[in-house]
């Protein structure tokens, strides 16, 4: 029953999506280790681990209570904890809440700033669950909430601001955006008869699409301009190639070939998706690249710091 109960709630939040900004947190502080900073000791990055955790579940946890009426008419979130009874919508409240408090003891552990800035950075993290109610900018207001794991996680460190960690994390935000959006064509129907607004429901597929590979060029970019404000080695930029390689693999997958024989002349595979690929692409393709990048990040941290490198 008690394991029952946990994976319900596991559920709930989604927490194996985890592996999205954990990993993106983990190369922030890696990067920021080559900044003057306090001492890194154990409790620390315990309280930072706590923060990333407790604020992650705070947002999840609200976004399905906030959405509980929305995903039930929705049929491919209609299965989900609340809609099927197994957890009540009550129990998501207190737990989004009691999330929240342990994310402002654990941040006002590490020092001011991060007590100051933890009540802003929870207002974002739960006010995501409405913008879909009132702008279709909703998908980049995901990616600020998401690319303040990297920010906090810098700030928590004790490192100074650079511009590298406002690079980092606006790749954080043009890449959360971008495989948003691919993401919720899924929902584009859905959303124009809700009147709920996205990217998809606003502007169509076509330029959906178009926008997300534009983010994502953004994206790149700008962890090129990371290594390149924080003075990275080859192994940083190697990790950046492969992030590159793994987000035009994710746009390959959800963009059939044309077939001659059943479509119009002059169609472009860039202007329509095969969305039976989309848990592909969303979940596999972006494990791959938050993973992979904090994998060269520390390498390149390792191999540029180890007794064998001076």
């Amino acid at each position: 029953m008690i394991v029952a109960r946990l994976r319900s709630y596991s559920t709930l939040v989604a927490f194996a999506h985890t592996i999205f900004a954990l990993p993106f947190a983990a190369s922030a502080v890696v990067l920021a280790l080559s900044m003057p900073h306090p001492p890194l000791t154990a409790a620390r990055v315990v309280a930072m681990l706590i923060c990333m955790v407790a604020a992650r579940t705070s947002a999840m946890a609200f976004n399905r209570w906030a959405d509980r009426h929305i995903d039930a008419k929705n049929p491919r979130t209609a299965t989900r904890p609340i809609q099927r009874g197994d957890v009540r919508p009550f129990e998501a409240l207190a737990l989004a809440m009691a999330s929240a408090a342990v994310f402002f003891l654990s941040a006002s552990t590490l020092g001011t700033a991060p007590m100051v800035l933890a009540l802003p950075v929870l207002a974002v993290l739960l006010g995501y669950s409405y913008a879909k109610r009132f702008t279709w900018a909703a998908h980049a207001w995901l990616g600020v909430a998401l690319s303040l794991a990297p920010g906090g996680a810098w700030i928590a460190v004790g490192a100074p601001v650079k511009a590298g960690i406002v690079t980092l994390m606006v790749a954080v935000v043009t890449w959360l955006l971008g495989f948003d959006v691919l993401y919720s064509l899924q929902d584009e129907g859905f959303d124009r008869e809700q009147r709920l607004h996205s990217i998809p429901s606003r502007f169509g597929a076509a330029r959906s699409l178009a926008m997300s590979a534009f983010a994502h060029v953004i994206t790149v970019s700008s962890l090129a301009f990371t290594g390149v404000f924080l003075h990275r080695g080859v192994v940083y930029f190697v990790g950046v190639l492969v992030v590159t390689g793994l987000l035009v693999w994710e746009h390959l997958l959800i963009h059939p070939p044309v077939d001659p024989a059943r479509d119009a002349p002059g169609t472009s595979r860039w202007a329509r998706a095969d969305l039976s690929k989309i848990d592909k692409a969303f979940f596999d393709m972006n494990a791959w690249i938050s993973v992979g990048f904090f994998a060269a990040t520390l390498i390149d941290h390792i191999t540029r710091t180890a007794p064998f490198a001076t």
